[in-house]
């Protein structure tokens, strides 16, 4: 889609490699919605400033800046973006079907990515004694816990289509393109996930998914 030309583009704060991030470009990719991408570099701590702090508290990316309030926490954005600019749909219209999309986008955000952003691997290395090989072997465990997880959902049937749940992309197909993206990025490679597998190849094959990847940011270290 194209933005319309009277909307101004929002201004969010992002990380080229934030899988958070990473589902929010998709997103508005997907609605035609324009925005800016101001870059925080996690790794080099700007996070960590008083600056960012007073727009997310927790340090966390993204964060959206909407008619002055900040948004933070990428499925809450996701669910804003849904009601502001409903079309196209990323959610299901049946209450069963969206509380599918939740639950299997819910696996991702809430059971799988949490456990391998940069403050757990701060924290495992310098207060629990985790090396590279020790945060490596942890990485891949949850990794491959969640895209197994939802492996076994997306195979159970029960909505599952060329997509997560049918044929048009949504909120969850958005969550699992970027926990796979994640795993790639590290070198993770997961087995057993033939459905995964094919789902996230016909989201790379949408323009929205590819323009969204971490190596293609402006921010992206080469």
């Amino acid at each position: 889609m194209t933005p319309s030309p009277e909307e101004a583009p929002l201004e969010i704060y992002g990380f080229w490699r934030s899988q958070a991030m990473y589902r929010l470009r998709v997103a508005l990719k997907l609605k035609g919605v324009a925005y800016a991408e101001i870059p925080v570099n996690l790794d080099g701590g700007e996070q960590d400033t008083p600056e960012f702090r007073r727009i997310s508290p927790m340090g966390s990316v993204p964060a959206l800046i909407a008619d002055g309030t900040a948004l933070t926490q990428s499925l809450a954005i996701l669910e804003w973006l849904e009601e502001t600019h409903p079309e196209p749909p990323l959610l299901p219209a049946d209450p069963l079907g969206r509380a599918r999309v939740r639950s299997i986008a819910s696996v991702v955000v809430a059971d799988s990515h949490p456990l391998i952003v940069p403050r757990v691997k701060r924290y495992l290395t310098e207060h629990a004694g985790f090396d590279a090989a020790r945060w490596k072997a942890w990485q891949t465990y949850f990794f491959t816990a969640g895209l197994q997880g939802v492996e076994a959902r997306l195979a159970a049937g029960g909505g599952t289509g060329c997509f997560c749940h049918g044929d048009k992309p949504t909120i969850a197909d958005i969550c699992l393109a970027g926990l796979a993206a994640g795993a790639k990025t590290f070198g993770i490679a997961v087995a057993d996930v033939p459905t995964v597998d094919r789902i996230v190849d016909a989201c790379l094959a949408l323009p929205a998914f590819d323009a969204s990847r971490a190596d293609r940011q402006a921010d992206f270290p080469g």
